[in-house]
């Protein structure tokens, strides 16, 4: 998978309900999709937080690779980091969420691993442990929405393209990040580890 060919990022909001619930917000009756630009993806180590946000949160998430096919190929693990304090006051005036969501290397990006090695992806759990502490935690089989769901509903909405990316939405625990923060994502399936990824806050 080349990242340099990645247009679309389809994210997915309160895809979770215990995010929803830790967000305040109502909990979603159909996808709430927004956009990331393609050119914010980072695969490298390395996490730098924009100078003018004093508030961005991690937001970890499984990220489906879509093929040539629009089909779901390959499963990662991905932040979909957020400038919380662009996107309230976006919110506050009606403004779109662009600023929020698509700086700079907003979205790090793990490897892929091919959804042909793994039995039942409802069983994919994933683990952010930031500072040696676990923050963030979840299962595939609790989202509202489930991945072939999201595929067929950005599909019937949409200009997906092959190589485009699908975020899946993130469980509850997001929180600031801060320079010096060491993050380990960890993805599994049935006490099977199938990936783990690092990044550093600068």
């Amino acid at each position: 998978m080349n990242a340099k060919l990645i247009r679309n990022i389809w994210a997915v909001g309160r895809n979770y309900a215990d995010h929803a619930r830790e967000m305040k917000a109502e909990i979603p009756k159909s996808p709430m999709i927004f956009l990331k630009a393609g050119s914010c993806v980072e695969t490298g180590s390395k996490i730098k937080i924009p100078a003018w946000s004093k508030d961005v949160h991690h937001e970890l998430e499984l990220a489906y690779w879509i093929d040539e096919n629009l089909k779901l190929s390959h499963v990662s693990l991905a932040l979909d980091l957020t400038a919380r304090d662009a996107q309230a006051e976006a919110k506050a005036k009606g403004q779109p969420w662009t600023s929020a969501k698509s700086f700079t290397g907003a979205c790090p990006l793990g490897s892929w691993v091919s959804l042909a090695d793994i039995d039942t992806q409802e069983e994919l759990q994933f683990q952010l442990i930031k500072n040696n502490e676990i923050v963030q935690s979840g299962y595939a089989r609790d989202m509202i929405f489930n991945p072939e769901i999201l595929l067929q509903h950005i599909k019937n909405h949409f200009p997906v393209m092959p190589s485009d990316l699908l975020l899946t939405g993130t469980p509850a625990g997001v929180a600031s990040l801060k320079s010096g923060d060491v993050l380990q994502a960890r993805l599994t399936a049935a006490n099977r580890e199938l990936l783990t990824c690092h990044w550093d806050v600068e």
